[in-house]
């Protein structure tokens, strides 16, 4: 219930009941939604009836191109509306990963680290040189990563995959184009909400390591293949071997370990799974918080979010604070409608660039020293190869 005179609203109870301050011929609105708008003044008694009746009209999709709304119905090029929702039901920093599987037409990639960018190929590549989308949000276009906006806050997405876009939005849309409108301050009372959930990722298929044991196996099978000694390699494995006398054929009976691989004694041979070693169970914590209000003159919306991604390799993770202030206000009765769409994005990131010192480490080298506290590596006649840990 919204006094037109006055811009104070409130709500009814279950039973239709309403209290609101007015004054004799001022007008009070009634709105519902799925019901027709009723008007009625106030008159000399303290009590206004109002009956809502339902209204009949079909709602349609409706898609926002780069010169107007219109029903989706009414297009001629090929437009996809993505269901928000379900968008929002991922724990993803970047909202475009979520769009896997959601959209036909659409392939997306990506390298799985917390903050990696998501490659977007609509209907294959259209253009010699760059091939990802145009991203228009809240009507300007954009060239900033996706991963700096709060899902929270996107209110509907269309992806234009036809070479339509391209006449609305020129030669930058000729790989697609994706229309994000974020989310706006509503008519009525103020409305706060919030969001928090948390979730744990880890790998579906974790590489299989070679043990100490196993890798001397195939490094005495590569220098046998090069005619070479397999005990003149410089990574202190020895092997007990020979000719067989029958097949004249290169025999290994046992690989032989040493019990440490400095003069020092201070690295002990060891059996390190260094994949296992730089892995970890991946956390993610996201909290959004939302405040709304609106009247026939004006809307606001105010919107904080808080996401964090430990990454399930270790040092990385990505972490973003958002903010976003969203307002319209209508002035000379309507003729002139000012406001902002402001955001505010604070990223931290570190990326993934040690698993590949972890598949090439020798898993002989130990993690730690033997007193537990110094960090293991390579020594002299191995390869420069770092504690992929302790990096």
């Amino acid at each position: 219930v919204y006094n037109v005179e006055t811009g104070k609203s409130t709500q009814t109870d279950d039973k239709g009941k309403f209290l609101i301050q007015g004054s004799a011929g001022q007008t009070l609105r009634f709105i519902y939604m799925g019901a027709q708008t009723v008007s009625s003044k106030i008159g000399i008694t303290a009590v206004v009836d109002a009956q809502l009746e339902v209204s009949a009209t079909n709602l349609d999709d409706v898609v926002v191109t780069g010169y107007q709304t219109e029903r989706k119905k009414d297009l001629t090029g090929d437009v996809a509306i993505v269901d928000v929702d379900e968008l929002k039901k991922q724990s993803v920093a970047n909202p475009m990963k979520a769009l896997q599987g959601q959209v036909a037409g659409v392939y997306i990639t990506g390298n799985g680290a917390p903050s990696a960018p998501a490659t977007i190929r609509i209907r294959g590549i259209g253009t010699l040189n760059n091939n990802d989308p145009l991203y228009i949000i809240d009507g300007v276009p954009t060239k900033s990563g996706m991963h700096e906006l709060n899902q929270a806050d996107i209110e509907s997405m269309q992806i234009l995959k036809d070479a339509s876009s391209a006449s609305i939005y020129g030669a930058r849309a000729g790989n697609g184009v994706i229309v994000i409108t974020t989310k706006k301050g509503k008519t009525g009372k103020t409305q706060l909400s919030g969001n928090a959930y948390s979730s744990l990722s880890t790998y579906v298929n974790k590489l299989e390591m070679l043990d100490a044991e196993g890798y001397g196996k195939i490094l005495w099978q590569a220098y046998v293949n090069k005619n070479l000694d397999p005990n003149s390699n410089g990574l202190r494995y020895q092997f007990d071997w020979n000719v067989n006398a029958n097949t004249n054929q290169p025999v290994l009976n046992k690989v032989l370990l040493p019990e440490f691989l400095n003069s020092t004694q201070t690295l002990r041979t060891s059996n390190t799974d260094w994949f296992k070693e730089i892995s970890q169970l991946g956390i993610i914590q996201n909290y959004d918080a939302q405040v709304s209000s609106g009247t026939e003159n004006g809307h606001y919306l105010l919107s904080l979010g808080y996401f964090d991604n430990k990454g399930i390799v270790r040092t990385t993770g990505f972490n973003r604070i958002s903010a976003r202030i969203n307002s319209d206000y209508k002035l000379f009765n309507g003729a002139l409608t000012i406001g902002q769409n402001l955001s505010l994005t604070k990223t931290k990131e570190v990326a993934a660039d040690i698993i590949n010192s972890a598949l090439q480490a020798l898993p002989i080298i130990p993690v730690h020293t033997v007193d537990g506290i110094g960090w293991g590596g390579p020594v002299d006649g191995m390869n420069d190869r770092q504690n992929p840990v302790r990096v």
